[in-house]
């Protein structure tokens, strides 16, 4: 592959290597949706990095924690039946996360923003609202493009090494920290519209004053029966 001046780049052989290593993790404040802040190092052997483009697939390792009962009855719409959760327990996608990571020399260490959404219409995230507590085991899958200094200082680009990833286990709490930073004590709930505008008109009916009254008058009925 030729590439084009001013570049003058072409693929090298001896292009870095970049690591990658989840140093920690928190909610990011006063952003537009929920989002989580991982701090994340970069280490490019002490290479001189121009720029790298970076791209990262966040997938929930499932399957390298333990979970209580309680746990389970709540991710039973996900894996079925604990007794088949030899068969059914499995990895998930979370979410894909960019960022672009300024000039530095050997190494770096980069926020990488990472939206949370609680639809629960996403496998993710009605997994993590189901746990209770401990850890979230996580694979952070890495791709995108490097652009460095050569010899003679002639600018270098090559692709991220496919196998480049780290692993993270992130506190349950700080998720949960993270959802009630900007939807304290409340949980979402997507509705088609045809079911909504029957909501609508049951609370009228009913002369409801807010949806909370309106789930308790259709739920209770169920609730007391034997």
């Amino acid at each position: 592959m030729t590439v084009p001046e001013p570049l003058g780049a072409a693929l090298s052989s001896g292009a870095p290597e970049l690591s990658f290593t989840v140093l920690g993790c928190e909610p990011l404040p006063h952003a537009a949706a929920p989002t989580l802040r991982f701090s994340l190092a970069i280490d490019a052997g002490g290479a001189a990095v121009r720029s790298v483009m970076l791209e990262v697939q966040v997938r929930i390792a499932a399957t390298q924690r333990g979970y209580s009962d309680a746990e389970q009855a709540q991710l039973g719409d996900l894996f079925g039946a604990p007794h088949q959760w030899a068969d059914t327990l499995r990895g998930l996608l979370w979410t894909h996360a960019t960022a672009v990571v300024v000039p530095f020399q050997g190494a770096t260490v980069i926020d990488l923003l990472v939206p949370c959404t609680y639809d629960f219409d996403v496998a993710a995230a009605k997994y993590l609202s189901g746990l209770q507590d401990g850890e979230i085991p996580l694979d952070l899958l890495f791709s995108g493009t490097v652009f460095y200094a050569g010899v003679g200082g002639a600018l270098q680009i090559n692709r991220i090494s496919w196998n480049a990833e780290a692993a993270h286990r992130l506190p349950v709490r700080v998720w949960r920290e993270t959802m009630d930073l900007y939807f304290p004590g409340n949980a979402w709930l997507r509705l088609d519209r045809e079911t909504f505008d029957r909501l609508v008109a049951f609370r009228a009916r009913r002369a409801l004053t807010d949806w909370e009254a309106v789930l308790d008058a259709l739920l209770a009925p169920q609730e007391q029966a034997p």
